[in-house]
């Protein structure tokens, strides 16, 4: 990766398809909250030690800590904050619009009440489109679980407070002994009501869980969805119908989903034909940024810029922004590269 490249990813207008509200919070943040809550959790407070914190050996063992993360957003200040914050990186990478992953579920079974929770995300998202210009928007997503609750309570929030931000619905969590075909009820109802359905499939199993959530959920898009590469079918399936998948590379390597970067699917999903967009996914959490994402799909598929900026393109026309959203951020990526290249 030259330093030319990593500068031009770095002032690239872009957009993000898939970061979580909570695997969004910095060190230093997550630090703080375990310092306030000290004597109530396993989180260490000291920034250094999260690294290592942070070191997953498994899919199970990431939930666990990211769960062990949660506990500590207790009120509504915490969520206003950390919601601030996350816009706020996120348009210091370059970042005009993003999608969120909220799950309210999280917050209402700790007793922030769900109409406070919606106003202090909605207040956060408001503050960082004056201060910033970057646009966010929410999913709010379903925690896979063994009970039903957590599915419940996440439709409820959607239907009966559903905030301005609200665009999409989702499904996150285990995928493992939790089928997509149960929730295919709460899917209906939220796509009844307006909301586009993003699960999360084919992360930490195979391929026959994409092909649910694309009969039983309505997918619009697919959370990570790396498991296609393992079929065929589904890839040309995807092609052909225009589902992209949210490929979130270095993630995946550190959540053992996929083996190593050298082994990432990404290349045969894009040789496929399979509409990909890039994104960082739990940063935080994974030592990582979008900014460095976009530098390891570039390495991955041997990209010069302008390559990286159809990527860009790409996330912008598989987002829920409206028309003209989309035509602006397009025409700031072109002219980006066009500063960029030699006359």
């Amino acid at each position: 990766m030259t330093t030319d490249l990593t500068e031009f990813i770095a002032g690239l207008p872009k957009v993000e398809l898939h970061v979580h509200h909570v695997g969004s919070a910095t060190p230093q943040t997550v630090a703080r909250l375990a310092e306030r809550h000290a004597g109530t959790t396993s989180v260490p407070a000291d920034p250094d030690k999260l690294a290592e914190y942070f070191t997953f050996t498994d899919f199970a063992h990431f939930v666990e800590v990211y769960l062990s993360v949660v506990d500590l957003i207790r009120d509504v200040d915490d969520v206003a904050t950390l919601t601030y914050d996350i816009g706020a990186g996120l348009a210091a990478q370059s970042v005009r619009y993003a999608e969120v992953t909220l799950t309210p579920y999280s917050s209402v079974t700790r007793g922030i009440p769900a109409e406070a929770y919606c106003e202090a995300v909605e207040d956060a998202r408001r503050r960082v489109a004056r201060d910033h210009g970057t646009e966010l928007r929410w999913c709010f997503d379903i925690p896979g679980e063994p009970t039903m609750t957590g599915a419940d309570i996440t439709l409820d929030v959607a239907l009966r407070h559903r905030p301005d931000g609200l665009i999409s619905f989702g499904l996150g969590g285990p995928e493992a002994g939790i089928p997509r075909a149960r929730y295919a009820t709460h899917f209906a109802a939220a796509r009844a009501a307006g909301l586009h359905s993003v699960p999360h499939a084919g992360e930490s199993t195979g391929p026959q869980t994409v092909w649910d959530a694309l009969h039983h959920l309505g997918a619009e898009r697919i959370g990570h969805g790396i498991a296609a590469a393992q079929d065929p079918a589904l890839m040309a399936h995807l092609r052909d119908h225009d589902i992209p998948l949210e490929i979130c590379p270095t993630s995946n390597i550190c959540t053992r989903s996929a083996p190593s970067l050298a082994e990432h699917p990404l290349p045969t999903l894009v040789a496929a034909g399979v509409p990909v967009t890039i994104n960082s996914d739990d940063p935080p959490m994974f030592s990582t940024t979008l900014n460095h994402e976009y530098q390891v799909a570039a390495d991955l598929l041997e990209l010069d810029k302008h390559g990286v900026a159809d990527l860009a393109r790409q996330a912008v026309r598989y987002s829920f922004l409206d028309p003209s959203g989309k035509s602006a951020i397009l025409a700031e990526i072109d002219a980006h590269v066009a500063d960029h290249t030699p006359a």
